[in-house]
């Protein structure tokens, strides 16, 4: 998740109408509005430093030289659940820049899913057979090292007027596309008007009958889950899907629950993916103590994904072998709805591609 440019904050836009009449005006009661949270994250990597207490070297020359290619954003709720003085924090490991990023390495792209060959019209991503994945946005609210879309075109795909009404036009003509994916960037980084703009006209599509939203905001900046955004979940027809994107039990405290909450009681289905990353969740300690707390939270485990190969992070890698021997401690320590699926995304296939633990592929082999 990513912001390419530098200091527009879509949140406060107000966008053009995209259909013809405008949606119910929904109160806000978001103290210290999210949108102001937003605008004040951490944007350099002397800030970064200072604000953990961390020495400017041996940090400061690979933070800014990784800063220079891929900016920094850290919101302030993130940052605060960081302890102060480890440079080993799993969640500043996240976001802190480091030299290794300045470093090409063979087999590591700008593009490793080739979305690019996937854009059916502006904004609009297809690589599935029912489900379409709509890019709302470029900005997101935190600027993770690891993101796969770290050097994604976003400028090229910006939805205008006439791009808006191509994507509803192209999504009428394809009966076999149920469900559409608010992606980015992270849709939520968006204000609220457009998105509820956004769930009507889906609505009004015969065949679209679920709304998903992949979104790291309501873990990053819970004060995003408002009555706006509650207030228009709350009254679309379309069944509600949140795919949060929590990698570490860190990343949740007692706001994101509440958070999390007042999503469930919107009627909105609340799933997790996390990625697998070195020095960050590749133990399986903290993945089954992650699945516990997310349950705890009214989220269920979903997917784990396999490290996609992008340029600038491949100190993140885990081996799919690695990653699979730790599904299987798994599986010995939590009920099988806790596990999460492990999968990659491989470019051109029809689907997420599962990595088989050892115990999975000999059955496989013997069936």
């Amino acid at each position: 998740m990513i912001q390419r440019t530098p200091a527009r904050i879509e949140a406060r836009n107000e966008e053009p109408s995209l259909i013809a009449t405008e949606p119910r005006r929904q109160p806000h009661n978001c103290a210290k509005g999210w949108q102001q949270i937003l605008a004040e994250s951490v944007t350099c990597p002397e800030q970064l430093l200072g604000r953990l207490k961390l020495p400017a070297e041996p940090w400061l020359t690979g933070a800014s030289a990784g800063h220079h290619l891929f900016p920094v954003r850290v919101p302030e709720p993130f940052l605060r659940r960081m302890t102060p003085g480890d440079p080993n924090d799993p969640l500043l490991r996240q976001v802190l820049p480091l030299a290794e990023e300045s470093r090409q390495q063979a087999g590591y792209v700008r593009d490793p899913l080739q979305e690019n060959n996937a854009i059916q019209t502006t904004g609009l991503i297809r690589k599935y057979q029912s489900r379409a994945l709509l890019m709302v946005t470029g900005q997101c609210a935190i600027n993770c090292r690891y993101c796969f879309r770290r050097h994604f075109p976003y400028e090229s795909q910006r939805l205008g007027p006439d791009d808006r009404q191509q994507v509803l036009a192209t999504l009428n003509a394809a009966p076999e596309i149920n469900e559409v994916i608010f992606s980015g960037g992270d849709p939520l980084a968006v204000n609220d008007r457009l998105l509820a703009q956004w769930a009507e006209a889906l609505a009004g599509i015969p065949h679209i009958k679920r709304l998903r939203i992949h979104s790291r905001l309501p873990v990053v900046i819970p004060q995003r889950v408002c009555d706006a955004l509650l207030g228009w979940l709350g009254h679309s027809p379309l069944q509600k899907i949140l795919v949060v994107h929590v990698n570490h039990p860190a990343e949740l405290d007692s706001d994101t629950r509440k958070a999390f909450s007042r999503l469930r009681e919107a009627g909105v289905t609340l799933l997790n993916q996390s990625v697998i990353l070195k020095g960050v969740n590749d133990s399986a300690n903290i993945l089954a103590q992650l699945s516990e707390d997310l349950f705890d939270s009214g989220v269920m485990p979903y997917y784990l994904h396999a490290f996609d190969p992008v340029a600038g992070a491949h100190h993140f890698d885990v081996s799919d072998q690695a990653a699979a021997a730790l599904v299987r401690a798994l599986m010995t320590r939590l009920p099988g709805f806790l596990v999460p699926r492990l999968v990659r995304e491989l470019p051109g296939e029809t689907s997420k591609t599962p990595i088989f633990t050892g115990d999975d592929q000999a059955k496989l082999s013997v069936t």
